[in-house]
């Protein structure tokens, strides 16, 4: 077996969905679902041929068993997920509008993934990977963040590339200062960003046009952003620094009738990251023929071009909108062929 060439790192964590939209305080029953941004990554990876490595810290109460479980049936590997009985499980309670846009109520206090240690990922994986990926959903909380920026800056030091997703939730940080400082800090050490406009509200790159403000964030460290706007598209940008071609490509989307918007965005970062990922014979050639459409394989060490991920990347996301879940709605690569064959 291929070893993995991405390790996905961060919480999961439980999402309770709402029996009907609106408020929380009209809904009298909700649906358990596995949720959490990198877990959403990771499974996603797995269901579409790229199964990565996944780090991160479970409870052992019912809920942990149960997001235990649900990886191991998505194949995703355990050999970097630690096990924490001192700790419960977080829980994300999700609103919808009738839009199916949605909002989260976190409840987190001593989870267990914010007890996340770098430690039990040696450098020697980390210098066989393409890339690490990491989310902003950890960094308010100790000793989680310290755990991350030390991974991220060892595997910066192995020649590892570090996909970042800002994922901003304000309820979790203390102040828009804390996020600043963290989020700039960040970026001076990611070489990749998947973010949407609203990420960057409170921080120094906010503008209204969505190129200035993935041309901004680019000018902070990474050297290709993606920026994601729901139903209008997708903006990717790459600088000179890129090993693809640089420029600026815009997707418009695929036009669905959403059913819940929950993991869009992480199905959306699994997209681009298959495309992005070349060093992997089989999961390269998988990838290279859903961009190519005509059967053809890739030499290794093919570089995709930035229109090529962002398609493929939305419609990974456009088809998990139609579906209830976070998890529960992701696609497989045959699932994605067909949704693109019917809307191409």
């Amino acid at each position: 077996m291929t070893e993995p060439a991405i390790l996905v790192s961060g919480e999961t964590l439980v999402d309770l969905l709402p029996d009907r939209p609106g408020p929380l305080r009209g809904v009298e029953r909700f649906t358990r679902r596995a949720g959490g941004a990198p877990a959403n990554v990771a499974i996603a990876l797995a269901r579409l041929g790229v199964t990565p490595y996944f780090h991160s810290r479970i409870a052992t109460d019912p809920f942990g068993e149960f997001l235990a479980g649900t990886l191991a049936d998505a194949g995703v590997p355990a050999r970097f997920v630690t096990r924490d009985p001192e700790r419960r499980t977080g829980l994300a309670f999700v609103s919808h509008d009738d839009d199916a846009d949605r909002g989260f109520t976190f409840f987190r206090e001593r989870s267990a993934d914010t007890a996340l240690d770098d430690a039990v990922v040696p450098d020697e994986v980390l210098a066989d990977l393409e890339y690490v990926y990491v989310g902003g959903v950890l960094l308010p909380t100790e000793p989680a963040r310290t755990s991350t920026f030390s991974l991220v800056e060892r595997a910066g030091a192995q020649g590892c590339a570090v996909f970042f997703d800002p994922n901003y939730r304000p309820e979790l940080w203390p102040d828009d200062d804390a996020y600043r400082t963290t989020l700039d800090r960040m970026l001076a050490l990611a070489d990749v960003v998947k973010a949407t406009p609203e990420d960057f509200a409170a921080s120094r790159f906010a503008d209204d046009d969505p190129l200035d403000v993935a041309a901004g964030v680019a000018e902070a460290g990474p050297h290709t952003v993606f920026l994601t706007r729901g139903a209008a598209g997708a903006t990717a940008v790459a600088t000179d620094d890129a090993p693809w071609p640089s420029g600026t490509v815009t997707h418009r989307g695929y036009p669905v009738d959403p059913v819940d918007t929950t993991g869009a965005g992480d199905a959306f970062t699994a997209g681009v990251l298959a495309a992005l990922a070349t060093d992997v014979a089989g999961q390269e050639a998988a990838v290279a023929t859903d961009r190519a459409g005509d059967g053809s394989t890739p030499g290794p060490g093919d570089v995709p071009s930035l229109g090529d991920a962002l398609d493929f990347a939305n419609a990974v996301a456009a088809f998990t909108t139609t579906a209830e879940g976070a998890i529960t709605a992701l696609p497989d690569r045959a699932a994605v062929r067909a949704f693109r064959e019917r809307h191409g």
